[in-house]
Order: structure tokens, then sequence, then C-alpha cells
């Protein structure tokens, strides 16, 4: 077995992208701390990556090239390793590729050194929810599992917690499983939860796009196991292709094979001789159609890696959900706040605009991923008011209302701050009305990322008076 914390040391290793959401960060913290020789390459000026770099200040053994790349980072060293905004395409990643000098990811190593069984949740949207309902159900069950790369936690560091008895949960973008194709390697349990239209000014394909999404199964072998959405009609056609064996969720009952379904307002888990009533959906504590997908979803991980029914029931009673995702905030005056930052795509956004029968002020809109908003306009229509976040996506989302004639979304106030939105939809509520923050759209411009922009609607709420 390869021991990690002696393969990076003496080392020459590019980090490539440190970029301010944390990614870069982490990585070059834990080579630092195993002994490579560190150079931290990114675009970005020493201005524009202060944050970072303040977290990074007493770290050895770095020297960092900002503004710019120089060939040599990519021509005279060890290893490469890229975040994931830097494409494999990019140029400085074909001029290492040239000199045959191994460009990794954190998820492709942390895959080549991990020894436990992982389970792999990857999806357009619920993959972080779904990840997390699988570690709460697992932990109350006793099963010692570990978080990597959920939300904002970090990879290469969660070796160090590895232990015989451990079970990963680790979150899967598609930039992450795109890795595990060079590995060739695919989780023991993989969970796919969907796929939508997302980061096509990435991928400018969504063949390119469901090609490293794939890569979650495609390397399982016949005694791994892959849960599927049913509902989902790209998702569903990778039981064809999977040579593990294939559990389904659904929000209709599946009779053959293996499944985790509703019926009469109500979870059921087919082990494939029988179903059992695990749960009413009434007696779940999240808001939410998408929220009970990825309840099902979560459900079969765990049964597949073999947690006992009882323990399954009892954790999914107590899970209450994840910060900013349809995340409650607060009631003021009659008025109920909800954080769904994570709604990134028009998708998602109309999924928790149709959680709430409540009269609707929707703050929406932000920076586009070259998405499709035709749908989203009678979706947001539905809210009494609009209020939108200033950038190309609600340019974007503007210019398709006037094609379409939709006046209210026209009328619509655009807010240059969160502060400005929060107290602008705060101005036209009334008692029995939701505040809901489901964006659709990316958060870049105003925001460092989405994260931020949530924890400053819930600060911009928690300051109302």
């Amino acid at each position: 077995m390869l021991d990690f914390t002696n393969f990076f040391k003496g080392k020459k290793v590019t980090v490539f992208g440190l970029g301010v959401h944390g990614g870069g960060l982490a990585i070059t913290k834990f080579l630092s701390k195993y002994g490579a020789k560190v150079i931290v390459t990114d675009i970005k000026t020493k201005e524009q990556l202060a944050s970072t770099l303040e977290k990074l200040k007493d770290i050895k053994n770095v020297e960092y090239v900002l503004g710019q790349h120089r060939p040599e980072d990519f021509s005279n060293v060890d290893m490469i390793i890229k975040t994931p905004g830097a494409p494999w395409d990019n140029k400085y990643v074909k001029l290492a590729t040239e000199k045959n000098i191994p460009i990794e990811m954190d998820s492709s190593l942390f895959f080549r050194f991990c020894k436990n069984p992982i389970i792999g949740v990857t999806g357009t949207k619920g993959k972080t929810t779904t990840a997390t309902i699988i570690y709460e159900i697992l932990k109350s069950a006793g099963k010692n599992p570990v978080k990597v790369g959920i939300g904002q936690v970090a990879v290469l560091d969660k070796l160090e917690l590895l232990k015989k008895e451990t079970v990963v949960v680790f979150e899967l973008s598609s930039w992450r499983l795109s890795a595990l194709a060079k590995e060739k390697k695919s989780p023991q349990i993989a969970v796919v939860k969907n796929i939508l239209p997302d980061h096509l000014n990435y991928y400018k394909t969504m063949e390119r796009y469901v090609a490293d999404k794939k890569n979650i199964f495609l390397f399982q072998k016949p005694s791994d196991m892959l849960i599927i959405n049913e509902d989902d009609e790209i998702v569903k056609k990778f039981a064809d292709e999977s040579k593990a064996q294939i559990i389904k969720f659904s929000y209709y009952p599946v009779r053959e094979g293996k499944s985790v379904y509703v019926e009469d307002e109500a979870i059921y888990l087919n082990n494939g001789n029988d179903c059992k009533k695990l749960i009413d959906i009434k007696d779940l504590k999240m808001r939410g159609s998408h929220n009970v997908s990825n309840m099902l979803a979560g459900i079969g991980a765990v049964f597949a890696y073999g947690v006992e029914i009882a323990e399954i029931k009892k954790a999914i009673l107590e899970f209450k959900g994840v910060p900013h995702r349809l995340e409650f905030v607060k009631e003021l005056r009659g008025v109920k706040y909800y954080d769904d930052t994570t709604a990134t795509i028009p998708d998602a956004a109309i999924s928790a605009i149709n959680s709430f029968s409540e009269p609707l002020i929707l703050i929406a809109g932000g920076t586009d991923k070259n998405l499709d908003f035709k749908n989203f306009i009678p979706e947001i229509s539905k809210a009494k008011k609009i209020i939108f976040l200033k950038g190309t996506a609600t340019d974007k989302i503007l210019e398709v209302a006037k094609k379409s004639g939709a006046e209210k979304i026209l009328n619509s106030e655009v807010a240059d701050s969160m502060e400005k939105a929060v107290w602008e939809a705060s101005q036209n509520a009334v008692e029995g009305d939701v505040i809901l923050l489901s964006p659709g759209a990316a958060s870049f411009g105003l925001f460092v990322n989405e994260f931020e922009r949530g924890d400053k609607f819930k600060a911009a709420v928690l300051g109302l008076k």
C-alpha cells in the first residue's frame, strides 16, 4: 500500500490554481505538511487572493507565482495538482502532458491512497444533501464514517482520519470525477442523483459533462453497487452501461429488483424480496419534493452498505437538512425567510419555489453559466414579487422575459447588494409571506461564492429590525 505520508517528501509540486474557494488552500497546506516543495500559481493577483493568502501566511516551503503562469512551473516539476477551474485542455496542462509530468487532482490522489470503502455521491443538484444524509445515517448506526469533499469539506487531509473500520462518504463533482478516469477507479458504492444542464460555460456540451459524471460507475466491479435515479431520463440509462449491482430510487413504486420508492405518501424499501415501509413523508423534517428524492438516494446507499432497517428509520426521523439548502433562517412579523443559495441552476430554484404554497417573494438571479432560462420565466412568475441580484444571468432572464412579454418580471427590482435585496423584499412582505433566496444562477461578481451569498442573506435577515 502506498504511504501518503512519505509520497510527497522532497517532490517539487505545482498547485495549479489557488483560488478563493478553499480547494487550493487545503492542497497547499497538505503538501507542505508532508514535505513537498510547493509552487502555487494562479492568474489572479496577490490582492485578489488576499483572503486565501492570509490563511497560508505561516505555511513553509511554498513559492507563490501570482498574476501569471510560468512555463517552467509546468515543465520542470515532479507533479502538477490542478484545481477544478483549470480545464484538461488548458495550454499549461498540455505542456505538462508533453513533458510526461503527472497531472493530478485531490480526488485522484485520495482514491489512490485510500484503501477503505468509499461511498461516492454525484449529481447536478442534491449531492451535498444526499451525501450528508448518508453520513448521518452511518454515524447514527455506529459505522465510523468520514466526510470527504462534502460542501466545503477538504479532501486530502481526510486521509489522516482513516482507520481500519472507516467508511468514506465522498461528494464528487464532475470535475473531481474527471480525474478518476486516469486512476481507472470508481467508488464501491456510487450514487447518481440527477443530471441537469450545468457548467456549460466550462464543458460547452452536455455530452462532455455527462461523460465526466459517468466515471463514478465506469470502473466499478460486479460486486459493487450503483444507486440510480429511475426518474431521470439520462441517469436511468446508466444501468445498461454498469457492471455493478443496481438499486433504483423513484417517486413511483419500483417492484422489480432492489429499490427505494414513494407510495401513498410514504417511503418504502424493496430489498428484492419484499417491500417495507420506512417513514411517512409528512414526518420528514425537510421541505420540498427534491429533498424526498435526496432521502431516497441516501437510503439506497446505506442499505447497500448494510445498515439495518431499524437504524435507517431512526436516523432519517432525526435529519433536519443542510445549511444553505432551503434552510429556515428566521420568522419576523409573521414573514418566514429561507436560504436556498446553493440553487445555482434554474431547475434547482424551480424545485424550491414549488416547495411552498404560501405567497412568495423571491430573490433570484446572478451570474450566467451559459444556461437556458426559458422554463424559469413561468416558474418565477408564480412569486408575488421578484427581486433580482445584479449579474449576467439577471440580464439574460430579463431579455427572455421581454421576448415572452412577462410584465411582472420586467417590472422587478434589480439590487446590487444582498442587503438591498433583503430590505426591498422585507418592505413588500406581509404576514403569511415567505421570502426565499433561490437564485437559479451562479454567485460570482457580487459574491466570492454561493456560500458567501447565503451568509450575506442570513446576516441581512438577522439584521432586520
